[in-house]
């Protein structure tokens, strides 16, 4: 019997992994789920292209084509490796990556730190409460912590003076988009820019709240959608009905 996962879930940011486990944990229930990771060194350049290769490194041992799910810029990873080996996925499920798909919080971060006359700590304090809403002074340190190690260790390709742009296209393989109506970095034009490259078999999903980490406040909600989307792939096309003439 095969040990390789039935669903590979894609982190690119270490500091945000604890964000995705309960929505892995469900998933775990009923698939085999494993676990890539990326961490950028903070002296090396930022660069998509060594996210992809390596990918590609694990991928190459597969023997069979994998279900890939990635939240942000883990999911921008997940589909530029889509475009380029369609042949390695069996489906890709993104989590708040919106048409636009290299936008992500460091996009919005950056934009308001050339914009907004604060410092860097009160906008990361407001950023927190804009991604996970408002808790006490602890938990928001906390938080502004997990966002400081972000800046530092994911490979986002934006900076304070550059920010990059990924054009729309469509896949070859299965897409599922999900996100949120009121995740204000991924918002609902966003995600229903996707519906003219989505295909026959794709699905695009919102639900109505839960913000930027939609899967980690409701994971159940959020896993009952990829795993119908996953069974729909795998579900017999219905005979053609013969006409009598």
């Amino acid at each position: 019997m095969s040990t390789l996962p039935d669903i590979l879930w894609l982190n690119v940011s270490p500091s945000f992994l604890r964000f995705d486990q309960p929505l892995i944990r469900y998933l775990s229930k009923q698939k085999r789920v494993g676990q890539w990771e990326y961490r950028q060194n903070q002296d090396e350049p930022t660069s998509l292209d060594i996210a992809l290769t390596l990918l590609h490194d694990y991928l190459k041992t597969c023997d069979h084509p994998i279900h890939l799910v990635g939240h942000s810029t883990a999911g921008l990873v997940g589909l530029l490796y889509s475009r380029k080996y369609p042949e390695k996925v069996q489906s890709l499920t993104l989590l708040s990556v919106g048409v636009n798909p290299a936008v992500d919080w460091q996009a919005h971060y950056y934009v308001q730190l050339q914009l907004l006359p604060c410092t860097r700590q009160v906008l990361l304090t407001q950023m927190v409460k804009s991604l996970f809403g408002h808790h006490n002074h602890h938990i928001t340190k906390g938080l502004v912590t997990i966002l400081e190690q972000d800046l530092a260790y994911s490979p986002s390709p934006h900076s304070l003076y550059k920010r990059v742009s990924v054009p729309p296209t469509a896949v070859q393989v299965p897409l599922m988009v999900c996100g949120c109506k009121d995740d204000i970095i991924v918002d609902s034009n966003a995600l229903q820019g996707w519906k003219p490259w989505l295909k026959e078999c794709d699905r695009l999903w919102e639900y109505p709240e839960g913000g930027h980490f939609c899967h980690y406040f409701h994971p159940n909600r959020v896993g009952r959608q990829i795993i119908r989307f996953w069974e729909s792939l795998s579900s017999p096309v219905p005979e053609p009905l013969a006409i009598s003439t």
